[in-house]
């Protein structure tokens, strides 16, 4: 059968500051390294659960009263822009099958010193991850518990992270697919009632999830949702990071970029359409943890405790994974000499990366003081900028380096991540004027640090090790 790409595989790059060795004939693994393992349902697995199929409750109230009800319109809007962009994903994971994403792929494009930009962006992402899952456990936990304030919970939670970390209980992110199992039973029974609560009320309007119920017209307020739910979708392109683990990389990473993000549009839109249906209102008491509204008009009061269960497990389990990462990361930088090499050491007793997670954590004290909304939007402004950078990809190195111009070509490496690349920029100025000026922000200290280590770039730029290693 003919791969839907063409390829583009070179034997051997540099990817995230490693040189990686020959990858090894189809089906075999390589000959140093990473096994090469994974299958294309393995791929979509392991993005799935990455996902988390709940996170469409994280951020549901706030985008449902900004778009005036018309939250499966926004994913709709973001479900069409996320296609376009996971596509140019399949086709830079072709022609670059290593970890390292958006990074390695603009990097091997536009040269190390607009790589370096694309990963600082992608940093910007990893630090704050671990903080929104606090956010969402101190409100859920808070809406139970109500007598207890939601720093508090956010408080202990941190702590509690930060020192299964530090101790390397790694065998918790084990439980991960547990946790997912759970959600996926919630999901189950959540259609289920939420089905027949929305029988047993007469005349339904079909199309209220799509239209709204009023309070924010025209399609700037869908445009707005759409740019905050670009995080539901951080998932697809963790599949390309699995490509030196993958048989068949050229082939099978793309297809199951493809097939996440299809799935995950369908779980996303499919619960935001049946949400409306039972609960259709575009106002809530309590915005943050307006799912409670939603969840107890289809089951009652023992499903949002179901609910309240399963999200805050996996909301730990999502912080404890996603502070190991970005603490790792942060520990191959300063182990490269990007950051101060006392980032770089591991702790002698515990053999992990004590100073990173303790930074992470104090970035994670954020939470304490920040909201939902600004934090979504700031995750959201760096998985943008790597959407659009990645489009771009597409077309430089197909395009202009490889001069594959004919029709289908024209098609395929010109118009389609044009398109991708235009829809992604759309939505990024449709973010909140504080997200895109805390954004740029970043950006600019970035290009300042990346001056003072390049001296005034007169050196070549570093490479950041970004593949989690």
């Amino acid at each position: 059968m003919t791969p839907p790409f063409e390829t583009d595989a070179p034997v051997a790059g540099i990817a995230a500051g490693h040189v990686f060795p020959h990858a090894g004939l189809e089906g075999q693994p390589a000959t140093e390294g990473w096994r090469r393992v994974l299958g294309v349902p393995s791929l979509v697995l392991l993005g799935l659960v990455y996902m988390v199929p709940l996170t469409i409750f994280s951020t549901y109230g706030i985008v449902v009263e900004l778009t005036g009800g018309r939250l499966s319109a926004a994913y709709a809007v973001t479900l069409v822009v996320m296609l376009f962009t996971a596509r140019s994903y399949g086709r830079m994971a072709q022609a670059f099958p290593f970890g390292g994403s958006a990074y390695i792929y603009t990097a091997r494009s536009f040269g190390p010193a607009l790589g370096f930009m694309a990963g600082w962006s992608l940093l910007l992402d990893y630090l704050l991850l671990p903080m929104i899952n606090y956010l969402l456990i101190g409100i859920y936990l808070n809406a139970a518990f109500p007598i207890v304030p939601p720093w508090l919970f956010m408080l202990v939670s941190i702590v509690a992270v930060t020192a299964l970390n530090i101790l390397g209980i790694t065998a918790i992110a084990k439980a991960n697919f547990v946790v997912v199992g759970l959600q996926a039973l919630f999901i189950v029974l959540f259609v289920g009632m939420g089905l027949s609560s929305i029988a047993g009320t007469g005349h339904v309007d079909l199309m209220a999830p799509f239209t709204g119920t009023g309070g924010a017209e025209g399609i700037s307020p869908v445009l707005a949702g759409s740019a905050i739910l670009c995080l539901s979708y951080l998932g697809f392109d963790a599949v390309s990071t699995f490509a030196e683990e993958t048989r068949n990389p050229t082939r099978n990473v793309p297809r199951a970029i493809m097939l996440t993000t299809v799935l995950a549009g369908v779980i996303f839109l499919g619960l935001a359409y049946i949400s409306h249906l039972v609960h259709p209102v575009s106002t809530f008491a309590n915005v943050d943890s307006a799912a409670n509204d939603v969840i107890g008009a289809a089951g009652g009061n023992l499903l949002v405790a179901f609910f309240t269960a399963a999200y805050i497990a996996g909301s730990l389990g999502s912080a404890l994974t996603s502070q190991a990462s970005v603490s790792r990361i942060i520990h191959s930088m300063g182990r490269g000499r990007v950051f101060p090499a006392a980032l770089g050491r591991l702790h002698p007793r515990f053999g992990t990366p004590v100073l990173p997670i303790i930074l992470t954590s104090c970035v994670s004290l954020l939470a304490l003081v920040l909201d939902l909304l600004t934090v979504s939007s700031l995750i959201s402004f760096g998985a943008l900028v790597a959407f659009s950078a990645v489009n771009v990809c597409v077309i430089k190195h197909y395009f202009f380096d490889r001069k594959a111009r004919g029709l289908k070509g024209m098609v395929q490496n010109l118009v389609l991540p044009a398109v991708g690349f235009v829809l992604t920029v759309w939505l990024w100025t449709s973010l909140s004027g504080l997200s895109i000026t805390v954004g740029l922000c970043w950006a600019g200290l970035g290009l300042v640090y990346l001056a003072f280590l390049t001296r005034g770039f007169r050196r070549p730029a570093p490479q950041l090790e970004l593949d989690h290693a």
